[in-house]
């Protein structure tokens, strides 16, 4: 799988980085690709549908940029958020998770028409190209007004078209707030657990099943998730989970005993 970082892709808010690779590129192309693939139409249920494959995509590309993958988090945050709603129709979403549903389904929309004319583009150009004849003479544009179009007429003429312009509009100022990296999670769980033996998920990541959770702890809630899927893959922790939705048991068996000095008097 190859990777490139570079420039932002077409629909997506500003960020410092650019995915690619041989399957996709970024992760509303990783989104819709996977929409595609089922033959499905965007919507709630599509969403819902690809949740799962599209978190096991992002974590099955090992070379992943873990310090910045904000991006990524946010879309797959959302997906979890229609996942949930599907599964759980009494589930009741305030006014900014709607907001994040429906502008993920916007953006999605709007990512799968320019990536359908960048391909009508792909396959057309260069097909007929038309040579222009040489020695053909340059057309000079000459303003003749007519005789009864004086200087006042122009005047208010060009004043109707400035009033019809759109009014410049001043849009608020992004602000992009840091997020903890995947590694500086792994470090943390890896910390408490060592010391404690055992843990859980709701426990570290203090998540409380039926809370309404805001939009930068749902991020942190996944970078856990994740962190803790990838020392489970390392080999460094052991999970159980007895139920379907229930906590997570996190355990391991080094233990990390505290070293004292003794003081001498």
């Amino acid at each position: 799988m190859e990777q490139q970082i570079g420039a932002p892709t077409i629909g997506e808010h500003k960020v410092n980085y650019h995915l690619k690779t041989e399957q996709f590129e970024g992760p509303l192309d990783l989104l819709l690709t996977l929409i595609e693939k089922r033959k499905l139409f965007i919507g709630d249920f599509a969403l819902a549908k690809v949740a799962d494959e599209y978190i096991a995509e992002i974590r099955r590309f090992e070379a992943f940029p873990m310090n910045d993958v904000a991006n990524f988090l946010l879309v797959a945050s959302t997906l979890v958020l229609i996942k949930s709603k599907s599964i759980l129709p009494e589930l009741h979403l305030d006014a900014d998770e709607e907001s994040d549903i429906d502008d993920l389904k916007r953006r999605l929309a709007m990512y799968e028409l320019f990536r359908g004319l960048a391909q009508h583009i792909r396959t057309n150009f260069g097909r007929e190209i038309i040579f222009e004849r040489s020695g053909r003479p340059e057309v000079i544009p000459v303003f003749a007004p007519e005789k009864h179009c004086s200087s006042a007429n122009m005047a208010s003429a060009m004043r109707d078209v400035l009033a019809q312009l759109p009014k410049k509009i001043e849009l608020p100022k992004a602000t992009v707030k840091k997020i903890v990296s995947i590694e500086e999670m792994m470090s943390r769980l890896t910390t408490r657990v060592s010391q404690a033996l055992k843990t859980s998920f709701s426990q570290f990541s203090r998540y409380e099943k039926g809370r309404s959770v805001r939009k930068e702890e749902r991020v942190e809630i996944i970078v856990s998730f994740l962190a803790m899927l990838e020392l489970v893959k390392q080999g460094v922790v052991h999970v159980t989970q007895h139920e379907d939705f229930g906590d997570i048991a996190i355990e391991t068996h080094t233990l990390d005993t505290p070293k004292y000095t003794e003081k001498l008097l």
